[in-house]
C-alpha cells in the first residue's frame, strides 16, 4: 500500500498552470512597460475640472463683484463660474501613465500640445492674451447688466492694434478712437464693420479718429480678407463710460468664458430679492455687448465641475450644446442659452420655483 506522504489536512501543491503563467507575465510587462513609459514625455496635455468660483461670493477674501455709486442689495445661492485645469505645456508635458488614467476618467480630455500651445507662441504671449480677453469679457458683463438694468453706457471703439502692411498702417495707430465712417458716427465694432463694409470698390473711405484729444481725418481704401469682407487692417475694442462702479475681481484665471456668469451676478446685485432662490447655478459662456452668449472650450470639464461643486442647473452656450449631449454628469439638468435675457429668464425661473418645460435643453443623450 503507498505511503501518504502528505501530513493530515495538506494537498498537495498545484504547479502553475500555462494560462495563469502568462497572465503574470502579462502583468510584469505592462508594469515595466508602464514604469518605463513614465520617464517618456508625450505630446499631449490633460484638461481636467478646474476651480469654481461663486461670482456672488468671494476670490481671495475679496468680494467678486463690487459696486459703489449705486443701491446694492443681497442676496444668496450660488452663480457659479467654471474653469478648465491644463496639466502640462511646452516645457513639462504629463507622462504616458498619467494620459492613460486621464482617457479612463470622463471629466478629462486629452489634447495636441500644439492646439493648446501653439509653437510659435510663448506662454509669456498666451498668458498674456488670456488676460487681455478676460478683461474685454469682464467690461462687455457689465455693459449687458447695465443696459439690461436700464442704465445709458455710452461706447467708444478704440484701435487696439494696427496691422503691418495694411490699408491703416502709417495713418491709424493703436490707441485712436474712431469716431466716424465717410461722416456717420460709429457707435460700436458691429456698426463700425457695417460701414466698412458699404465701401464701393473705389472711392476712399474718410475714416474720422480721435486721438490725444484732437481730431483727425485719414483716406482709406480697405482690402477684402480671406473671407471676402472689405477690412482697414486694424484690429479693434470697445471701451464704455459706465455710469457707476463696477469691479470684478478674480485671480488666475483667464480667458472669456466667465463673460455670462458675471453679467448674472452684477444684474443679481443691482436687483431687490434673491435672483437664485438660493440655488445653485452653473454656467459658462462669452458675452457681448449686444448680450450674445457664445461657445466656449471645455465644457465637458466644466460640467463635471458643476456637478461635484453641487449644482443642480447649468446654463450652457446654445452652440456648445453638441458637446454637451450625451456627457450630461447625473443629477445635472443643463439649458441652452443663446442672449443674455434666455440666461436672466432660466435663472429668474429657478428662483422662483416656476415650471421649466418651457426652456430650451441640451439633451442629455
Amino acid at each position: 500500500m503507498p505511503e501518504n506522504l502528505y501530513a493530515q489536512g495538506e494537498m498537495p501543491k498545484k504547479r502553475p498552470s500555462k494560462r495563469a503563467f502568462a497572465g503574470i507575465s502579462l502583468l510584469l510587462v505592462f508594469t515595466l512597460s508602464l514604469l518605463t513609459l513614465s520617464f517618456f514625455q508625450a505630446p499631449y496635455v490633460i484638461e481636467r475640472p478646474g476651480p469654481v468660483v461663486n461670482v456672488l461670493g468671494k476670490d481671495s477674501d475679496q468680494e467678486v463683484i463690487s459696486i459703489t455709486d449705486a443701491q446694492t442689495y443681497a442676496t444668496s445661492g450660488q452663480l457659479d463660474l467654471l474653469t478648465v485645469s491644463v496639466v502640462g505645456n511646452r516645457s513639462q508635458t504629463p507622462t504616458w501613465p498619467e494620459l492613460f488614467w486621464a482617457w479612463l476618467d470622463p471629466a478629462q480630455a486629452i489634447t495636441p500640445l500644439d492646439a493648446m500651445f501653439p509653437a510659435n507662441v510663448s506662454q509669456q504671449q498666451v498668458d498674456a492674451e488670456s488676460t487681455a480677453m478676460m478683461e474685454e469679457s469682464q467690461q462687455d458683463a457689465i455693459a449687458v447688466a447695465l443696459l439690461k438694468l436700464g442704465y445709458k453706457v455710452p461706447t467708444h471703439v478704440y484701435i487696439s492694434e494696427v496691422s503691418k502692411n495694411k490699408p491703416s498702417s502709417g495713418k491709424l495707430v493703436a490707441g485712436d478712437y474712431v469716431t466716424a465712417i465717410n461722416g456717420e458716427a460709429s457707435g460700436n465694432i458691429e456698426h463700425l464693420r457695417e460701414l466698412v463694409a458699404k465701401y464701393d470698390g473705389s472711392t476712399a473711405l474718410k475714416v474720422s479718429v480721435l486721438r490725444e484729444g484732437k481730431a483727425l481725418d485719414f483716406s482709406i481704401n480697405p482690402i477684402k480678407n480671406d473671407e471676402g469682407r472689405w477690412v482697414l487692417g486694424i484690429f479693434v475694442g470697445t471701451k464704455y463710460d459706465f455710469p457707476i462702479n463696477v469691479k470684478l475681481q478674480l485671480s488666475d484665471i483667464g480667458g472669456p468664458s466667465g463673460g455670462m456668469m458675471f453679467a448674472l451676478g452684477i444684474y443679481d446685485r443691482l436687483t431687490r430679492g434673491e435672483l437664485t432662490g438660493a440655488n445653485n447655478i452653473a454656467g459658462t459662456g462669452t458675452i457681448d455687448a449686444s448680450g450674445t452668449v457664445g461657445p466656449i472650450g471645455g465644457i465637458r470639464q466644466k460640467l463635471y465641475g458643476a456637478q461635484r461643486a453641487g449644482a443642480k442647473f447649468f446654463l450652457a452656450p446654445v452652440d456648445n450644446c453638441n458637446e454637451v449631449t450625451g456627457h450630461v454628469p447625473s443629477g445635472l439638468q443643463v439649458f441652452s442659452v443663446k442672449t443674455f435675457d434666455d440666461a436672466v429668464n432660466v435663472v429668474t425661473a429657478i428662483g422662483k420655483k416656476q415650471s421649466l418645460t418651457g426652456f430650451a435643453t441640451c439633451p442629455t443623450n
